[in-house]
């Protein structure tokens, strides 16, 4: 017989530079908050991501106040499926990354490197590999299949918008 667990509600709790906001559609099995980030800009945290302090505000574009990311400045960001577009666009690297690549890293548990992608809420694990070059290019591929159509999609949706 299996128990259910009630379902925390971090409303108005704050974890780092966020506070949730309210309650978001599932990303996954995964429950999800709306916060909102000091430099203003709203975000979807998974629950695991905030409690573990994985996530501490809204991504390595916080703060910046340009209107780099259309009309209204950073605070408009567009997500598509949960994916945020700007910062498919954006394609940074992680301060922890230690191959250079997004998506690549060193595995020394195993003495390989591992390559992956998040896209849709979702990680995609591409292999691990015995050399750097083959991990870039098992995410490069992985890029080509499931980024790009994607961005190519959203501008020509987008496009027929303005």
């Amino acid at each position: 017989m299996g128990h259910s667990r009630k379902k925390l509600d971090l409303t108005g709790q704050r974890y780092g530079k966020l506070t949730v906001l309210s309650p978001a559609k599932n990303i996954g099995q995964r429950t999800a908050w709306n916060c909102q980030c000091e430099c203003g800009r709203e975000t979807i945290v998974k629950t695991v991501h905030l409690r573990s302090g994985h996530v501490r505000s809204c991504g390595p574009l916080c703060g910046l106040n340009s209107g780099t990311f259309g009309s209204g400045g950073l605070s408009s960001l567009t997500y598509v499926d949960g994916t945020c577009v700007e910062m498919l666009r954006a394609n940074t690297i992680r301060k922890n990354n230690s191959s250079g690549v997004p998506g690549v890293d060193w595995r020394a548990s195993k003495g390989r490197w591992r390559a992956s992608i998040c896209f849709k809420g979702r990680r995609y694990y591409l292999g691990s590999f015995e050399h750097l070059e083959d991990a870039v290019m098992a995410r490069k591929r992985a890029e080509e299949r499931l980024v790009q159509p994607f961005l190519e999609q959203f501008e020509n949706t987008s496009g027929d918008m303005q």
